[in-house]
């Protein structure tokens, strides 16, 4: 990536739906370059997608909570079903590999602690693979970046 392409992720990242013509003008570039290196940046997956940016409060999911995961074993088998099982809970809206002591970090959206707990108990603790798991709710937001840094 050049300083030209960090400058169009950048803009797409402030706004994902700004035309290609306003585009262009942001990074100094003519329009049909432009959408030529939008479109690189998109196949190199660099660009993996767009999106909205959603308000889980407003949006009926106030409860955020963090889950620390410990597998029982670190096997393949075991990690694989683990992550396909995890995959597929709408709650868990990330799910990261983690060094240190725990194998997993959840995001998780709930819309109440009542919800949060079936979550836990009907879904989450019936997956395969899981020695222990703790969790740490969020009492709000203080920064969620939605554009990165330049490298």
């Amino acid at each position: 990536m050049d300083s030209l392409d960090i400058k169009i992720v950048r803009e797409l990242q402030r706004n994902a739906r700004i035309t290609n013509q306003e585009l262009s003008e942001r990074v100094n570039l003519s329009p049909t370059p432009c959408l030529r290196r939008v479109r690189q940046l998109e196949k190199r997956g660099i660009i993996k997608g767009y999106g909205a940016v959603v308000d889980n409060e407003a949006y009926g999911l106030p409860v955020m909570a963090f889950v620390s995961i410990r597998l029982e074993r670190q096997a393949e088998a075991e990690i694989k079903t683990f992550e396909q099982g995890i995959s597929q809970l709408d709650e868990v809206v990330a799910c990261y590999l983690m060094s240190g002591t725990q194998d997993y970090l959840l995001h998780v959206l709930a819309g109440s602690l009542k919800e949060y707990e079936r979550f836990v108990r009907d879904k989450l603790t019936r997956l395969s693979g899981i020695g222990a798991l703790e969790t740490h709710f969020a009492f709000g937001t203080v920064k969620q970046a939605n554009r990165y840094p330049e490298p």
